[in-house]
This record gives structure tokens, sequence and C-alpha cells, in this order.
């Protein structure tokens, strides 16, 4: 039998101890893509980062918003790695969600010694826009490989 809270607290620290998020999206006719993303987040459901609107995965998610996630360090030996994996809902914030998102994103940037982005370096005419995913399952994998799923609260 597994430990819910200790698969819990393995997958929050996972989440806390890395920089980058794998995000997988489709475009309309279900061609997959990943990209790599610096992302910020407060509560482990919600993942914010930042990109341009015309970069190939903010494209699909305009266009298809369900996402996948995994976060995991590529700096472990392998066959000792962890990860967390996700299923998410992903798009680019409303203007009225721009505040809250900015706010988180601007706490980890300044956490890891980077500038906090101001709102007009996220709204048009600017190059960039801020995005969230929303996670609706996290998973981990058991010594067995097999994935298993986890409650993150």
């Amino acid at each position: 039998m597994t430990d819910q809270g200790a698969l819990g607290e393995m997958a929050k620290t996972i989440i806390d101890f890395n920089r980058y998020m794998a995000l997988g999206t489709a475009d309309s006719e279900g061609l997959p893509w990943v990209s790599p993303v610096w992302f910020a987040t407060t509560n482990y459901r919600d993942f914010f980062w930042v990109s341009k609107p015309q970069a190939k995965h903010s494209r699909n998610l305009a266009s298809r918003g369900q996402a996948s996630i995994v976060i995991f360090d590529s700096q472990v030996i392998p066959g000792l790695a962890q990860a967390v994996y996700m299923s998410a809902l992903a798009g680019e914030l409303s203007a009225g969600e721009l505040e809250v998102g900015l706010s988180v994103f601007g706490d980890r940037s300044e956490a890891q010694g980077l500038p906090r982005w101001a709102l007009s370096a996220v709204q048009a005419p600017a190059l960039h826009r801020l995005y969230r995913a929303t996670a609706l399952e996290h998973f981990v994998l058991s010594e067995r490989d097999e994935r298993l799923p986890v409650t993150l609260a």
C-alpha cells in the first residue's frame, strides 16, 4: 500500500525545486508539441508562464486548451528520476486575471533573483502574454513504474 501523504509531499518537492516544466499541447489537427517553459505556482494547481502569442504552444492553446505537463529534474541519474505528471486546461489570461497571475509570477521571479514583470510587459502591444495551466489531476510513478494519482492540497 502506498502512502498518499508521502507521495503528495514528494510531488510538491519536485515542483518546488524545479524551474521548468515540459508543456505538452496539440494543434487543432491533434499534432502534438512540447515546450519547456519557466513557471511559477503557489498552490500546485495553477501554473503561470510568459510566452509570445506567436509561439507554437501559445497558438496551440488558442485553438485547443487541453495540455499536459511534466515536471522533473533532468540532472538525476537515469533510473533515479522522479516526476510529476499533470493533465490541465490552459490558455492566455484575460485582462481581469492578469494582476493575480502576475503577482504569483513576479514573486517567484524575485525569489530566484529575476526581475518582476510589469503589467505593460504582458499586454498588447508588448511581445509577451501571461498564461496559466490549471491542473485537473496529478500523478507520480511508483517503484514499479505505475502511474499513481496524488492529491496536492
